[in-house]
């Protein structure tokens, strides 16, 4: 099952993250992506609402790009 990438919007950390229904875009545990999140390491999210926060899809495919180009060095 292949996921695909919304050209543009926001994604949850459930699609990020991966869940039942969908596969993981970036394979780590919930508190390893906070942890990145807080070093920088991660893209910050964007809160929509008081219980909604979303990470920006250009930020998620740049940081896909970026992982994959360190994967082959």
């Amino acid at each position: 099952m292949e996921y695909q990438i919304p050209s543009t919007g926001y994604l949850r950390l459930s699609q990020i993250l991966g869940n039942s229904k969908t596969p993981p875009l970036i394979p780590v545990g919930k508190s390893t992506w906070w942890d990145g999140v807080k070093s920088g390491r991660y893209p910050k999210p964007v809160k929509l609402s008081e219980r909604c926060t979303a990470w920006r899809v250009e930020d998620i495919r740049e940081l896909i790009k970026k992982l994959a180009e360190g994967a082959q060095q």
